[in-house]
């Protein structure tokens, strides 16, 4: 544990709840404040916009979307109490990439919310609450517009540095956790490097798989994935 003379370490996690990869990375990094001095800072990101096909409307054009509408959840909260935020995500995650739940059903994410002893009226506020729609959309177009962000996970670091990632399944516990955070902090230091990767092996997609069936099977979307840059 981090002594109470250390520094904090303050990190932005952009996420989207209905990204597995971005939950996967969550676990690790809530794993890695259990043991230090670390402030998350949860910021948003749209899979649906950034991945929008041209023609069909914005996710904030509809009335319920899949990824945007627990963002605008998770806006509404955050603006309460950035606990309730982390709560909400932790939860909102679990239920669809774990027990197969969809939290953007009103039904659910009313349990959902419930269950983190969120206020009552959260679901009616945070949807009557159109503003909520624009939180949602400055955190999207920051990471787009000024980190080049074209998925998540996406941690930005103290001295500015964007990375993506890290992509990790499982997610790391104990000293790995630590390994794994050290790594990532060194990462962020080198300037001009800007991509570490380990191709996948039949076996590894297996694996990838099989940790992600409760949301293959859960999930309502075609997958369409914007190439990184």
């Amino acid at each position: 544990m981090a002594s109470s003379n250390s520094k904090p370490h303050k990190i932005d996690f952009f996420f989207d709840i209905m990204c597995p990869w971005a939950y996967q990375t969550s676990i690790w990094i809530r794993e890695v404040r259990s043991q230090i001095d670390l402030e998350i800072n949860w910021k948003f990101f749209s899979l649906e916009e950034i991945n929008r096909e041209e023609g069909k409307k914005h996710p904030w054009e509809r009335e319920i979307a899949y990824g945007w509408t627990p963002l605008r959840i998770a806006a509404w909260l955050r603006r309460i109490d950035v606990d309730l935020c982390d709560d909400w995500y932790l939860a909102a995650a679990k239920a669809l990439h774990e027990d197969g739940l969809r939290p953007y059903e009103e039904a659910t994410a009313r349990e959902l919310l419930a269950s983190i002893a969120a206020p009552e009226n959260t679901w009616d506020e945070a949807l009557a609450d159109k503003t909520t729609h624009d939180d949602v959309r400055r955190d999207h177009e920051e990471s787009v517009n000024k980190f080049a962000a074209f998925g998540v996970p996406l941690i930005v670091f103290e001295n500015g540095r964007s990375v993506f990632g890290p992509v990790v399944v499982p997610p790391p516990r104990g000293e790995e956790a630590m390994k794994l955070w050290r790594i990532m902090n060194d990462y962020s230091e080198i300037n001009g490097l800007y991509e570490i990767k380990t191709p996948k092996t039949s076996r590894d997609l297996a694996n990838i798989a099989e940790t992600f069936d409760s949301y293959l099977r859960t999930r309502e979307w075609r997958t369409v994935q914007t190439p990184a840059p």
